[in-house]
């Protein structure tokens, strides 16, 4: 999927708050990738050859069962990193990683993201901080499905979603949405329709307009909340370490 990317690397917020001397350490290692939409990343069980870095779109973390259905675990845009198993000790993962929102990404090959890591200077605390929000949304994504109503969860994932995009627009149908959920789609249906009759969002031809975001945040859970102040910290934290460089 190798492709000219329009960004530089460091419109990732990750990369961008990377030290000067690391950054030029990488930068001729960066390869620019482009995203389609539903494109697998990488398989549940397959050996892990680079690790992502979103400049646009979103990569959705998904666990799927031997018969096929699946459920989101969590989502990565331009925040962070897709691949977090590489370099947290093992080489393939439980999980699959496909593209829910089409966009481009940079790529850097294990080995060399393995060495990064091993020499424990920011790169490596950079890493460990964008897990920790990650494995903040997991756990919240596993409270929320076992606790919440479906409208609920649609409205935590479009806000998710448009948290990170740049738009008020997903490119998505109920189908898939059902997907990621891991729930019928006839509930998600049912939940689109209540939300669209109250003017929150407007649904048309696999497109999804997000219409009155203030109230479709009062719709959602508390899980939302969670893991927004979370994703907030984190992007706090990287814009705080690139100002003082």
């Amino acid at each position: 999927m190798s492709a000219p990317n329009p960004h530089p690397p460091t419109r990732n917020h990750l990369i961008g708050a990377l030290p000067a001397a690391t950054y030029e350490r990488l930068l001729p290692h960066f390869d620019p990738v482009v995203l389609p939409l539903g494109w697998s990343v990488y398989e549940s069980g397959e050996r892990m050859a680079h690790v992502y870095f979103p400049t646009e779109g979103i990569v959705s973390r998904l666990y799927v069962l031997q018969d096929g259905a699946s459920a989101e675990m969590a989502i990565t845009g331009n925040e962070g990193v897709v691949g977090i198993s590489l370099f947290m000790g093992g080489e393939s993962t439980i999980s699959r990683a496909v593209v829910q929102s089409a966009g481009y990404a940079y790529r850097l090959k294990a080995a060399l993201v393995k060495s990064e890591f091993a020499r424990g200077d920011e790169f490596q605390y950079l890493l460990l901080r964008f897990t920790q929000a990650l494995i903040t949304q997991m756990s919240q994504t596993a409270v929320c499905n076992r606790y919440h109503t479906i409208e609920q969860q649609l409205c935590r994932w479009l806000l998710l979603s448009l948290d990170r995009l740049s738009t008020n627009q997903l490119v998505m149908t109920q189908e898939l949405i059902a997907n990621m959920l891991g729930v019928r789609r006839g509930g998600v249906t049912d939940a689109a329709r209540h939300l669209q009759v109250a003017g929150l969002i407007e649904y048309a031809r696999g497109k999804i307009t997000v219409l009155d975001r203030p109230k479709l945040e009062a719709r959602a859970c508390e899980c939302y909340a969670v893991v927004k102040r979370e994703s907030d910290r984190l992007l706090s934290h990287f814009r705080a370490v690139s100002s003082a460089r």
